[in-house]
């Protein structure tokens, strides 16, 4: 059972006739001649060699054990153990081959990989390299363009320096032969008046005793004019004189005539001074105010329906259309409950100032804030003050006068009131217009029963410290957020375009797109507008409509509309001041706004 554990016997095997078996090659030599053969192999193609490689040491060693087992009496045992020996080994040589030909598929799929992903990374580098490429080549391109543009404009501004020497030049010599021409003409006037008057002296010369002896004929007959005129007034004076002195009737009515030419006279004055006032108070309006909804005669002659609608008129919500954020809808909605139950209770009314950017409606809210109360509203710029000079006192007297005749009530709004109510310490006003702030003041210093004073303004830090002590209630209003601004878009949407387009009564057509989804991506652009901006805006729809051939408004028209008013508003806040950017602080704060 040596080759059970892997050695040989020292005796020899021997035939079936006991001769020795001829030597043959052994596996060490064989196995040494075929490592020579596989030494110029590759290491994988040695491991699939070695796979299906036939051994042949084990047919020797079996064909040893058979000879073995031939003289063993346990010759059965054995030739069983042995082949159950065999088919183990065999199943691992098995084993072996099927776990080396895993390990070649596995090699194989590693280097796909691993070939894909230099292929990755080499068009991941051409990529970038082409785009580098690109990229320069277009830089290069700029730089070409922007040195032409250079190059044009160094043409053009060398071509208008020529022009405007050449224009210059002309304009030289145009007003030298001018010069010279009027100089001609003056000396030739001078020859000529000179040759005129040196002829008339001639003249005078040669009359000069004709002309005095003509001069004194008329004064003589002046004098003896005079004389006789001054006789006849004497004479008719006198016997007038001495008739009245002698009669005493004619003297107590010449004195009574008198005195009731006088009074007349007086009463006229006066009476008409009354009556004018009246008619500036009940039927008229003063001059400072450009707008009310008071009414008076002069105003319903002029527009007679407009004045039938507006007393037919019946008060709405102050609130009514408006678009606001939440805090600030509540805070003006408290005040016009306020201002209505005042006027209900005839209780005093509260001064107002609204500041903020212009556009947010602060104008409209007012109109509202007195239509909602029951009150008649009145509407005056400040900028109206300051012309007026020393007029403006008593301009702003009248103003308040009428104010005050009001049986309704009145809602006083001063439209940029900081015009002319700016501080008396720290800027240079004339003295018409601090004489104007002080009467402003004079008028404003109690709570009043019969108006209601609101002030709007952009700059509410110019006002002067008194102005501020007379307000009971400060609102701003502030730019739109987005959510407001979507608002908005989606009400002047309808209102200017859907709402035309569904009459058919105007050349106004819409194709069909998701309009929710476009103004709500409006609204984005939009960022920074006032609630007036996005009204243009949609009137700006209406005329890119009009101005089509087909009459048919499109997706990308409203886009562009849009993109070009959202380019102004950049435009206009670029053109802005360092010191109208600090005076207008808030015009990119806040959501509160208002709109139609």
């Amino acid at each position: 059972m040596s080759w059970l554990f892997g050695y040989k016997s020292q005796v020899p095997p021997q035939g079936g006739d006991g001769a020795p078996e001829p030597p043959g090659p052994s596996p060490s030599s064989a196995g040494a001649g075929q490592m020579a053969g596989d030494a110029n192999l590759t290491k994988a193609e040695r491991k699939a060699m070695e796979a299906y490689r036939f051994d042949s040491s084990a047919l020797e060693r079996a064909a040893e054990a058979a000879r073995t087992l031939e003289r063993s009496k346990h010759a059965r045992e054995a030739l069983e153990l042995s082949k159950l020996q065999e088919t183990t080994r065999q199943q691992e040589y098995l084993a072996k081959v099927k776990e080396y030909e895993a390990h070649i598929e596995t090699s194989k799929v590693e280097q796909k990989r691993v070939d894909h992903e230099e292929r990755r990374k080499t068009l991941a580098e051409e990529t970038k390299q082409q785009q580098q490429r690109a990229q320069y080549q277009d830089q290069l391109a700029r730089k070409r363009y922007e040195e032409q543009l250079a190059q044009q404009q160094r043409v053009q501004e060398e071509n208008l320096r020529k022009q405007e020497e050449s224009v210059a030049k002309q304009e030289a010599m145009r007003r030298k032969t001018i010069e010279h021409e009027m100089e001609l003409r003056e000396k030739n006037k001078m020859k000529l008046l000179e040759a005129e008057l040196r002829a008339k002296a001639k003249v005078d010369r040669e009359n000069r005793d004709l002309t005095l002896e003509q001069i004194r004929l008329k004064a003589e007959e002046n004098r003896i004019t005079v004389m006789e005129g001054i006789k006849t007034a004497g004479s008719v004076l006198g016997q007038g004189a001495t008739a009245l002195l002698t009669d005493w009737n004619k003297v107590v009515t010449t004195v009574g005539g008198l005195s009731l030419l006088a009074l007349g006279v007086y009463t006229a004055k006066g009476a008409t001074g009354v009556t004018a006032r009246y008619v500036e108070a009940r039927i008229g309006k003063p001059s400072l105010v450009n707008e009310t909804s008071r009414f008076s005669l002069l105003e319903a002659l002029k527009h007679p329906i407009e004045t039938v609608k507006r007393l037919k008129h019946k008060p709405t919500d102050a609130l009514q259309g408006v678009v606001l954020q939440p805090k600030l809808e509540e805070r003006l909605r408290d005040i016009a409950i306020a201002t209505k139950n005042t006027k209900n209770n005839q209780g005093l009314y509260r001064n107002i100032l609204m500041h903020g950017p212009p556009g947010t409606g602060k104008t409209m809210f007012a109109k509202r804030l007195a239509t909602h109360s029951g009150m008649d509203y009145a509407i005056m710029t400040g900028g109206d003050v300051g012309p007026m000079g020393r007029d403006a006192v008593t301009a702003i007297h009248k103003v308040f006068d009428w104010a005050n005749t009001s049986r309704r009530g009145l809602l006083l709004f001063i439209d940029e009131a900081d015009a002319f109510l700016r501080k008396r310490s720290s800027e240079q006003i004339s003295e018409d217009m601090r004489s104007a702030l002080n009467a402003f003041l004079y008028r404003t210093g109690e709570q009043n029963p019969r108006f209601m004073l609101v002030l709007a303004s952009n700059t509410p830090e110019q006002f002067d410290y008194a102005i501020n002590d007379r307000l009971d209630e400060m609102v701003e209003f502030t730019l739109p957020g987005l959510e407001e601004r979507e608002r908005l878009v989606r009400l002047y949407f309808d209102k200017f375009v859907l709402q035309p387009a569904a009459e058919g009564k105007k050349r106004f057509k819409v194709e069909q797109w998701d309009y929710g989804a476009v103004c709500s991506k409006m609204a984005k652009m939009c960022e920074g507008m006032s609630g007036r901006e996005i009204s243009k805006l949609g009137v700006s729809w209406q005329a890119a409509c009009y101005a089509s051939e087909e009459g048919v408004l499109t997706e990308q028209m409203v886009l562009d509309r849009c993109e070009a008013a959202a380019r102004q508003h950049r435009q206009k806040m670029a053109w802005l001041s360092e010191q109208e950017k600090l005076d207008h602080k808030s015009i990119t704060g806040g959501k509160g706004f208002l709109t139609q």
